[in-house]
């Protein structure tokens, strides 16, 4: 295996001929059981090293009765203790500021990213500098995969600042020999802007959230220009589901004209782009040699057999300075055995992350998946741009609701246009939903993730217990 080592160590002036479908040809290729013995040791390796180096670890293990002397299989990994997003943060707010999971002298932290906190006690990511690099270098390799190549203009379009994500996709085009243009996004004005400089900059590779860039091919539209003439050849996203949902993800390519990648697990795991498209297709791979992943039962976190959905435990493989083991993401997947036949021999995502289980509401006994209703809206002609979903409950049944711009709509169709949406999201979703059109435009759109959900059922919650 190519560059296979721990603790990681890169050849910084490697890269591929152009050419050269594969970064690491054997690694990215090797019969996937072959590379599950190399993952075995090295997860014993990383074990080990968080056993002498990171106290959280090595309590968390006494307690459950586990040195990683004893993991002798991937079967007996599954016995290892998931690690929870809490008790991360509880971590930190004992040992400030990086936690006792932190496995390398405070003095060694280079670079500090993290969490906004808007739902709680930020959790800060404190990155070694062989991290950083370790990280660039994992993705570039994925974003090889998706064909950017070193005479492409990669505009991150997302936030550059706590947000691991922009972080990730620039160092990533760096290393990748790629010319990098930061742009960002969330200030008033500021997609009006990126659609000149894209033009004016000849970018060729957008990055960002799926529904940041239906937002700015709208703003494009506005501005007289055709969001096809911007000369984009390849789109890729993380951030939110979307870029392996048929019907955004077909929204984005006619918009753009372009290829649409999806990738992306979740801001405490890096390279967070071990989950990556390898080809122009819907779905992901798991890189199994940057950050093994297994698709487990919620209730035991043992791994489900392939076909099946689960919500994916990750165990960073190169990480030195805050490593991840068997760290629950509560994000819902399906997953598909490794196949020769897509190139590469990982397991495959058909759907990518497609929801959280803490994003499922139930509806009159049935649990409903957000994502599931974006995919019906979106694929209807006639859609707006934006929608809201709205929970509500009267006396003591629960009311659905789904507020969907319309455009291009004759006003006298909007009923029959909003009741085959509804037949159509009740076929899906098994619970009756009513549709309201609303005007183009009605709803704000978003510099970063959508957040469309609104339940007021909530709201009725607090105001009986405040009352």
């Amino acid at each position: 295996m190519e560059q296979w080592s721990w603790p990681p160590r890169y050849d910084e002036s490697y890269r591929p001929e152009p050419g050269q479908r594969f970064w690491f040809p054997r690694r990215e290729t090797m019969p996937a059981e072959e590379r599950d013995e190399a993952i075995l040791a090295r997860i014993r390796e990383v074990m080990s090293y968080a056993w002498d180096n990171a106290p959280f670890y090595r309590r968390k293990w006494d307690e459950a009765g586990i040195h990683p002397s004893s993991i002798k299989s991937l079967a007996d990994f599954e016995k290892v203790p998931v690690v929870r997003k809490e008790e991360l943060r509880a971590d930190q707010a004992e040992h400030e500021p990086f936690g006792s999971y932190l496995a390398v002298p405070p003095s060694e932290v280079k670079h500090i990213n993290g969490t906004s906190g808007t739902t709680g006690r930020p959790t800060a990511f404190g990155i070694s500098e062989r991290d950083w690099r370790s990280v660039a270098n994992a993705h570039a390799r994925v974003m090889w995969a998706m064909g950017i190549r070193p005479d492409d203009t990669v505009l991150v379009a997302s936030p550059l600042s706590l947000y691991w994500g922009s972080w990730g996709a620039y160092i990533g085009a760096e290393r990748l020999g790629a010319r990098v243009f930061p742009f960002g996004a969330g200030t008033a004005g500021q997609t009006a802007r990126t659609v000149h400089w894209m033009r004016q900059m000849g970018v060729t590779v957008f990055y960002g959230t799926p529904s940041y860039a239906l937002h700015l091919a709208e703003v494009a539209r506005d501005e007289g220009v055709d969001p096809t003439s911007l000369g984009l050849r390849k789109l890729f996203f993380s951030g939110e589901p979307g870029a392996s949902i048929p019907a955004i993800r077909a929204r984005i390519v006619e918009a753009f004209a372009a290829e649409v990648y999806d990738s992306g697990s979740m801001a405490e795991v890096s390279p967070w782009m071990h989950l990556g498209a390898g080809s122009n297709e819907a779905g992901v791979l798991c890189w199994q040699d940057l950050v093994y992943t297994e698709v487990c039962d919620p209730s035991d976190h043992l791994r489900v057999d392939y076909g099946r959905e689960g919500t994916p435990i990750y165990t960073t493989l190169e990480r030195t300075s805050q490593p991840m083991i068997r760290l629950l993401s509560n994000d819902l997947t399906r997953w598909e055995a490794p196949s020769a036949d897509r190139g590469r021999t990982y397991p495959f995502l058909p759907q990518g992350i497609y929801g959280r289980i803490d994003d499922m509401f139930t509806i009159r006994g049935e649990n409903v998946y957000p994502s599931a209703i974006d995919d019906v809206v979106m694929a209807t002609e006639g859609y707006g741009g934006e929608h809201r979903i709205v929970i509500s409950r009267e006396s003591t049944m629960d009311r659905l609701v789904v507020q969907v711009e319309y455009k291009d709509v004759p006003e006298p169709a909007l009923p029959r246009w909003a009741g085959g949406m509804a037949d159509e999201l009740r076929k899906v979703l098994g619970v009756g939903a009513k549709v309201v059109p609303v005007a183009h435009q009605t709803f704000d759109r978003t510099e970063f993730k959508a957040r469309r959900v609104i339940d007021d059922r909530d709201l009725l919650r607090r105001l009986g217990s405040a009352s």
